[in-house]
């Protein structure tokens, strides 16, 4: 525990409209109400018996803890990596032992850690260094960018990440010439925001071998030309045709950019993700840093479901549930179809601005079902990357057949992202047990051009919240980062008001789907522990539990939500462990 943050003096008690109000809040946004900021002796002497030795008392703040027991309290006593009591401030730093820090956290707003569950974070790592074409405004404003460019190269290779065509005026695929007039003989790579397409240049394609006799690779897709030569897009699996070539990173210089990456999260109020479709060769990468105590938050690992290099780690079974390590296996992660903004995902019915497009379906049902029931079978969870409704309903089937043959009920399967669901099929997610894993933000980057795809009558159940959570009744979050910024509060903003940060539009975009604080802030928390079977260890601030916090710069259950993306994360706590400290704190 650090004892340079905080004062470690004794408390000045707070004056009672200050615990009123942390009451009252209790009341308007958990239940039930009748929670006090008081400490439960019942409770403390539950945990007791097994309790680790106090090693510091956060107190005097306003902490939420998200236990529906005990909604709201002042003070926090942690030790060994966990909550050892929670309660008041008078009472835990009277039973607060000599040499134990005292660290007062002046009256503010304190939740849980935040989760995100659903992220790519070693591709985030790595593709900081690539260049950054996120928010180019036009087709010259990229090639600016790379033309500019002081990095993103990698053995004479030219990479880069976030350009999107449907912010441009003119919202056409660019092209191979339009790269090759920067990029010169130097081969180039630059991914598309959502990741499931990709601009490459001449020299990239020339590299690759491939040319007008070069057929689609199964679920991809090489757009062409009249003439049938390709013009530079590649859509999902095509991908792999040019990115293989790339040369790796060394595992030194990944481990560099991994902790300077893990540092930015923390200081997002980040205390760990779901790390997304990882390799064998990842995992013994988060196996090195946590082994070498150098792993800097926690990482909760689902495969890559399409590598044929898994097959040893799906033999060893997933980690332990309790398992309080920082780097730890729980499921496998699967493809069904590509993105709506890529127009690759799979719909029911044709793109309603491309015609006789009905995207990709990267892998088909019956394959997806052999390999999703083989990692079942063995314990993981499954978790299925599915944004159109075609993609989403085959997924829904392939966990119906699953289920008549007697899998566990209890599996927690997921599927990813949902971002278009038929309104029949919202409850068979409730009905089958499936967790419906969202990434909010996703809404208000795409609900510009979102309508124009789907039509008025399929966008209604796009990024259907409201419906799903109140069938199944949970909704782990996440971001897709690098597909969108890291922030968590960014996400738990679009939930709440499905507006752009601008305000726009008035009201929300079909904001009957909008969810409250309350359940957005519990999606990075409680919710995304559950979803990954961690919720006897993680998401809440109960004794026993694991002493990730973040210290917020205003009360996010109390502010106007537009004010949500201007909270400052103050202090973040890992293990109890300050990991991250603002200057204003």
């Amino acid at each position: 525990m650090s004892r340079a943050f905080g004062h470690h003096r004794t408390v000045t008690r707070r004056r009672g409209i200050t615990i009123i109000g942390a009451a009252a809040a209790a009341a308007l946004f958990f239940a039930p109400p009748a929670a006090v900021s008081r400490p439960d002796d019942a409770q403390e002497d539950r945990t007791a018996k097994e309790a680790p030795a106090v090693e510091a008392v956060f107190y005097n703040g306003t902490i939420y803890t998200m236990d529906l027991e005990r909604p709201v309290v002042e003070a926090l006593a942690v030790g060994g990596g966990r909550i050892v009591a929670a309660g008041g401030s008078a009472d835990l730093l009277a039973d607060c032992p000599p040499g134990a820090a005292r660290i007062d956290l002046g009256g503010r707003a304190v939740i849980p850690g935040l989760t995100d569950a659903h992220a790519h974070f070693l591709g985030y790592a790595e593709r900081s260094a690539w260049i950054d074409l996120g928010g180019a405004r036009s087709l010259a404003d990229a090639k600016i960018r790379v033309s500019d460019r002081d990095s993103g190269g990698r053995g004479g290779w030219i990479l880069g990440r976030g350009w999107d065509q449907n912010d441009w005026p003119e919202p056409a695929y660019p092209g191979r010439a339009e790269l090759d007039a920067v990029t010169g003989s130097s081969p180039a790579y630059l991914v598309r925001v959502c990741g499931h397409a990709a601009w490459v240049n001449t020299a990239a394609l020339r590299l690759a071998g491939v040319d007008a006799r070069t057929p689609d690779p199964p679920g991809g897709r090489i757009m062409r030309d009249a003439a049938g030569e390709a013009t530079g897009i590649l859509l999902d699996n095509a991908m792999d045709l040019v990115s293989r070539l790339i040369p790796p990173l060394s595992a030194s210089e990944k481990r560099r950019l991994l902790i300077e990456a893990a540092g930015r999260c923390l200081a997002a109020g980040l205390v760990g993700v779901h790390e997304m479709g990882i390799s064998p060769e990842t995992v013994e990468l988060y196996r090195g840093l946590r082994d070498e105590r150098a792993l800097p938050f926690r990482i909760t690992a689902y495969l890559e479901g399409s590598d044929p290099g898994v097959e040893r780690l799906l033999e060893a079974g997933p980690s332990s549930p309790e398992s309080r390590e920082k780097f730890s296996i729980v499921g496998v992660k699967f493809y069904a179809d590509g993105s709506l903004g890529a127009r690759s995902a799979a719909l029911l019915s044709d793109y309603s601005d491309d015609p006789g497009n009905r995207g990709i379906m990267v892998a088909d049902p019956e394959t997806l079902y052999a390999h999703m029931r083989r990692s079942a079978a063995r314990g993981f969870q499954t978790a299925v990357h599915a944004i159109g409704d075609a993609a989403v309903r085959a997924v829904l089937d392939v966990y119906e057949r699953m289920a008549r043959e007697g899998r566990s009920p209890d599996a927690r399967h997921r599927i990813e992202h949902v971002q278009v669901v038929a309104p029949s099929d919202v409850p068979r997610f409730a009905s089958l047990g499936v967790v419906p894993s969202m990434q909010f933000i996703h809404c208000t980057s795409d609900m510009a051009w979102a309508g124009a795809r789907l039509g008025p009558v399929r966008e209604t159940g796009a990024y259907a919240w409201r419906w799903l959570l109140d069938s199944f009744g949970r909704m782990p979050g996440g971001s897709d980062f690098p597909v969108e910024p890291i922030d968590p509060l960014l996400g738990i903003y679009a939930a709440v008001t499905r507006m752009s940060l601008d305000g726009e539009p008035s009201g929300g975009w079909h904001p009957r789907q909008r969810l409250t604080v309350y359940e957005a802030v519990k999606a990075f928390t409680v919710d995304a522990a559950w979803a990954a079977h961690r919720e006897d260890i993680a998401g809440s601030l109960a004794p026993g539990k694991l002493a990730d916090f973040v210290v917020l710069s205003e009360d996010i259950f109390l502010v106007d939500p537009a004010a949500i993306p201007r909270i400052e994360v103050l202090a973040t706590v890992l293990g109890g462990e300050i990991v991250h400290r603002a200057s204003a704190f």
